[in-house]
């Protein structure tokens, strides 16, 4: 007899949802998000809902929910200017990036605040973040609305990447030492790592 129990996403609110998920697909690499408001606005963000989806063309996605039916500044940005920055995170930056997930207003910016450095990107118009390891310059190839029960409730973007940038240490096919998230309030830094051959 199985001891596996069984359990219907669907019958669970969004935050019984979030918090089973996230507990359970792990470990899930960050993405610290860029954005450039309207108005000037360098908006920061960090989104644990990313991964690459394709290497020829070379493309990334990122989830983002929208509370109560309303964009994120990260979301309505990314919309308007079609282009984006994702970095990624280690342990010399995490503090930083998790102090933007503060809810600010629009016209405030969390690099800011978080006393992240902007530098300007080669491609695309959206500062980037010197503190990051790696980051991707990215153009919106696609978004594409979320639902649950006919109500929109977030947001999948397909990003082009358009530049990579790699702190020196790294280029030569050293794996960055990346944090990474789990469930709550936990994280993790790639830890034992092992080398399996794939079949012939």
């Amino acid at each position: 007899m199985s001891t596996m129990k069984s359990i219907d996403p669907g019958s669970l609110s969004s935050k019984e949802s979030y918090r089973l998920l996230t507990r359970l697909v792990v470990p899930r690499p960050i993405a610290f998000v860029s954005t450039l408001a309207e108005d000037g606005t360098l908006n920061g963000a960090p989104f644990s809902y990313f991964n690459l989806v394709s290497v020829d063309p070379p493309l990334l996605s990122i989830a983002v929910n929208r509370p109560d039916e309303s964009f994120k500044d990260t979301s309505r940005n990314i919309r308007e200017r079609g282009e984006f920055v994702v970095h990624l995170v280690d342990k010399d930056n995490v503090e930083k990036v998790n102090e933007t997930a503060a809810n600010l207003p629009a016209d405030q910016s969390e690099i800011e605040q978080a006393g992240l450095s902007p530098t300007p990107s080669e491609v695309v118009g959206v500062d980037a973040v010197e503190e990051s390891p790696v980051r991707f310059e990215c153009t919106l190839k696609h978004a594409i609305p979320l639902d649950k029960h006919g109500r929109v409730v977030g947001d999948l973007f397909i990003g082009k990447i358009e530049r990579v940038h790699v702190r020196q240490k790294y280029e030569e096919g050293k794996t960055p030492e990346l944090v990474a998230r789990l469930g709550g309030e936990e994280y993790a830094e790639i830890g034992k790592t092992f080398t399996l051959k794939r079949p012939k």
